[in-house]
């Protein structure tokens, strides 16, 4: 086993219950775990979520665990009767997959203060949806002195070595390529069409980067100009003092729900329970909401403000007819073919 600084902190606040009080097992001990995303997820998870679950509840113990949906799946599917996760955070993709493992637990939605409150699209009984994603195009104003409106302008000759995206393990990058396939006449069903834009955007390639924070790091160190990319993330950037701006393509942004679920067989049931109640609350849905962390609540009773009543919508209604959901369902159907294809074809 190897020991990093996360797993010896959650070790040392176990073994300090089970001193405190011998009677508990090391799983019953052992502190709440939360699987965020790396990140902007974990800044903002940790600077707002954490504070606030811990406020109301006597300062219980608590881990942030930031990975991969896919790592989070694997990690729990190893160990699922004693699983080492107690909540998991998941994209639209992932979630089917976590859902159909039987990894989650049904969200006791009568005991819940704010699930009548989330929005329809939010209100999943398997986990409910504290926030949703927008993905469009992200650049450098500095470098691209014209904004870009369409995805189509990522192949301009002009941004020769200047584009980056992220791989298909992303939910930004699978849901891009469905979408560059359907400007070519594809679907969810049928993704040739984006997979050929691909090979022809390859000279325009700067990077193609494992997640998309990777990606917004490209931004910070100059090694990119333009690229799809999620909004909360390039406003975490701009409020650092980098150069880069978001802007909805005319074919329209992306907009995807991410679930939080309570991990079957965790022992900290009751405290899982009340983290997630705590991340769909009005109080720290509206503090995330706000600068630098700007993520698009889905409590009824937040009112839409600042930069993302601004750029992307004035309140969840027009969210709704503003921006593109896509048929995850459909899409899981062949993802895992199409990450071992790009992963094979697009190299540069």
């Amino acid at each position: 086993m190897i020991l990093n600084r996360r797993s010896l902190m959650t070790t040392a606040l176990t073994l300090g219950a089970m001193k405190a009080f011998p009677g508990l097992s090391y799983a019953q001990a052992r502190p709440l775990v939360f699987a965020t995303f790396t990140g902007s997820w974990e800044e903002a998870h940790k600077a707002v979520l954490v504070p606030a679950f811990r406020k109301a509840n006597s300062d219980a113990a608590i881990v942030l665990d930031p990975m991969l949906s896919v790592d989070q799946i694997a990690k729990i599917n190893a160990a699922k009767a004693n699983p080492p996760i107690d909540v998991m955070l998941h994209d639209p993709g992932p979630a089917l997959v976590a859902i159909g493992q039987d990894l989650a637990e049904p969200y006791p939605v009568e005991k819940s203060a704010y699930y009548k409150d989330l929005i329809t699209e939010a209100q999943e009984p398997m986990g409910p949806a504290p926030f949703f994603q927008v993905v469009g195009l992200t650049y450098n104003p500095e470098a691209v002195k014209t904004p870009p409106t369409s995805w189509a302008d990522l192949w301009k000759p002009e941004f020769k070595g200047r584009v980056g995206i992220t791989n298909l393990n992303s939910t930004l990058g699978t849901g891009w390529l469905v979408e560059i396939a359907k400007m070519r006449g594809g679907s969810e069903a049928n993704v040739d069409p984006g997979f050929k834009a691909i090979e022809e955007l390859k000279p325009n390639l700067a990077a193609v980067a494992a997640n998309p924070g990777a990606l917004a790091t490209l931004f910070q160190q100059g090694q990119i100009d333009i690229s799809p990319g999620n909004f909360n993330a390039i406003q975490i950037l701009k409020a650092r003092g980098v150069p880069v701006e978001f802007v909805a393509p005319k074919e329209g942004a992306i907009a995807f729900k991410t679930t939080i679920h309570i991990v079957k067989n965790s022992p900290n049931r009751e405290l899982a329970f009340k983290l997630i109640e705590a991340s769909l609350s009005p109080e720290v849905q509206t503090a995330l909401m706000n600068s630098p962390y700007l993520i698009v609540p889905t409590n009824s009773k937040v009112a839409m403000g600042g930069e993302i009543a601004r750029v992307l919508a004035k309140d969840t209604a027009e969210l709704k007819q503003k921006f593109v959901f896509q048929d995850w369902k459909k899409i899981n159907e062949q993802r895992s073919t199409w990450i071992e294809r790009f992963n094979r074809e697009i190299k540069i």
